[in-house]
């Protein structure tokens, strides 16, 4: 399969209702806020990971299709995997790094899409993938609820006489998140990353939150997918000039969003440089 040959630049927008969209460890998992402006933060790993599960989940009986950053995975027995494969052992001494990279690159999609760091073992080399994400950022300041549960089971013997535990829950009612990303068909070269390992993407970032449910999480959704196509693969243009070209705006009169609904977004497409093709993924 060839390699992506054309820029891509994308927005995508998710929400969160009555949960918690990336707990922050370092603050007792409370979901992740700009300390200064209130604004809601989702890390670009967090996505990553629903991404991968997404791939594991629906790809991975397919070859090229497996996942190599993935629950309690042992990376090294990974990468000294590479250096069983018959490639690897009929390459030179001096070709033996490239050759185990290559068949990481075929082997697993996120190491194709976001590249890895595979010298941790037997050497595979250093990718750097064609996909990159942004954080996410919530379009207004959110509001974190501390809630009270209450658990009528005990963990241990010598609490079997009380009545209940209790615990906390953090909670954002309602959020509408926007992220950035970004496809470069000069590292895709690299990885051999297709048009056809894209489409899968798209298709994941469309879909992740659908097999990602957990209470904590609350209710997520995929709402909108725009993706800027360039003609040239170097870009026609300027990705923060087309990022401008999406407006995203609460409704009037609604001064507490509680759904999607209580947002407008809309693509100036007549605004759109020559080059730039708009698809609408959602």
């Amino acid at each position: 399969m060839a390699a992506v040959k054309n820029r891509y630049d994308f927005v995508l927008f998710f929400d969160v209702a009555d949960g918690n969209p990336n707990g922050d460890p370092d603050a007792g998992n409370m979901p992740r806020v700009d300390n200064e402006t209130g604004y809601g933060l989702v890390s670009d790993v967090c996505l990553k990971r629903k991404i991968r599960n997404y791939i594991q989940l629906t790809g991975s009986d397919t070859a090229g299709y497996d996942i190599f950053i993935k629950e309690k995975a042992v990376l090294n027995n990974e990468i000294n995997a590479a250096y069983d494969s018959e490639e690897v052992k009929n390459a030179s001494e001096s070709d033996k790094v490239n050759a185990a990279r290559d068949w990481m690159c075929a082997r697993y999609y996120d190491v194709r899409a976001f590249g890895a760091v595979m010298t941790t073992g037997k050497n595979a080399g250093q990718v750097r993938g064609p996909i990159q994400l942004t954080f996410a950022r919530s379009l207004d300041p959110v509001n974190v609820v501390d809630n009270t549960v209450t658990r009528l089971a005990v963990t241990a013997e010598k609490d079997a006489a009380k009545e209940r535990s209790m615990g906390r829950k953090y909670t954002i009612p309602y959020a509408l998140y926007a992220v950035h990303g970004f496809v470069s068909p000069n590292f895709a070269d690299q990885t051999m990353f297709s048009e056809e390992d894209l489409a899968f993407f798209f298709k994941a970032l469309s879909c992740m939150f659908d097999y990602d449910r957990s209470s904590s999480r609350g209710e997520m959704n995929s709402r909108r997918l725009v993706v800027f196509r360039h003609d040239d693969k170097l870009g026609n243009a300027p990705s923060w000039k087309l990022f401008n070209l999406v407006h995203a705006q609460k409704v009037d009169g609604v001064t507490a969003p509680r759904s999607f609904d209580d947002y407008q977004i809309t693509v100036d497409a007549a605004g759109c440089p020559a080059g730039v093709e708009i698809l609408e993924m959602i």
